[in-house]
């Protein structure tokens, strides 16, 4: 789904409800008219809308439709603050092997509670070189700190957005939860580091991570 800006969310959200001409737009949105029309031609370009009849109406297509009602009826009862949009750059030497790296990535996501999505589409597998490649860009809700801590830590995004809100606070206790979760998964894999590489592969790794 494309991405809205502010102003084409908020079009969008009353265009659920069915098409609308540019004045109802403006006379509930309280857009300046030019700033409006700009938006409207913006997400016609990008596939969002369409005109229909006349006078002119602006109306969802209805794949967009479905996905802006799916997303406010997951909402409704989401109570975690902070959204994020994230994505997982995924590679394989075999493209059955990387479809399977992402059927699970994508089960496992689905399935932990600390996440609640809104989306969660697979880009097209794509071969570069000796290597298949693909990505993932997810729309989540997250619990908590620690949670997103973990969320970092297994699933290694490429990107991560803040997608809201403008400013959150977190408790001391779920600060420390999560810093601890940090603490732990690192010194799990820097022991594992230790035990894979000689003396001097280490020192050649540590050279790279801190350069």
């Amino acid at each position: 789904m494309p991405r809205f800006s502010e102003e084409q969310k908020r079009i969008a959200l009353l265009l659920i409800h069915g098409p609308k001409t540019a004045e109802d737009l403006n006379g509930q949105l309280n857009i300046p008219f030019n700033k409006l029309t700009d938006e409207l031609r913006a997400m016609i370009k990008l596939g969002v809308i369409e005109k229909q009849g006349f006078p002119t109406k602006y109306a969802l297509k209805k794949n967009i439709a479905q996905e802006v009602q799916k997303r406010k009826k997951i909402a409704e009862s989401d109570f975690n603050k902070l959204r994020i949009r994230a994505f997982i750059e995924l590679q394989a030497v075999e493209e059955d092997l990387l479809k399977k790296q992402v059927s699970n990535i994508e089960e496992a996501l689905n399935k932990d509670k600390n996440f609640t999505l809104y989306n969660l589409d697979r880009a097209q597998i794509e071969k570069q070189e000796a290597y298949y490649s693909t990505y993932l860009e997810m729309n989540f809700s997250v619990k908590d700190f620690a949670s997103l801590m973990r969320f970092l830590f297994f699933y290694g995004p490429s990107s991560l957005e803040v997608v809201k809100p403008a400013k959150i606070e977190f408790s001391a206790q779920d600060l420390q939860d999560g810093l601890m979760e940090v603490a732990d998964m690192v010194q799990k894999y820097s022991s594992s580091i230790h035990k894979l590489l000689n003396r001097e592969e280490l020192e050649k790794f540590n050279a790279e991570l801190y350069k």
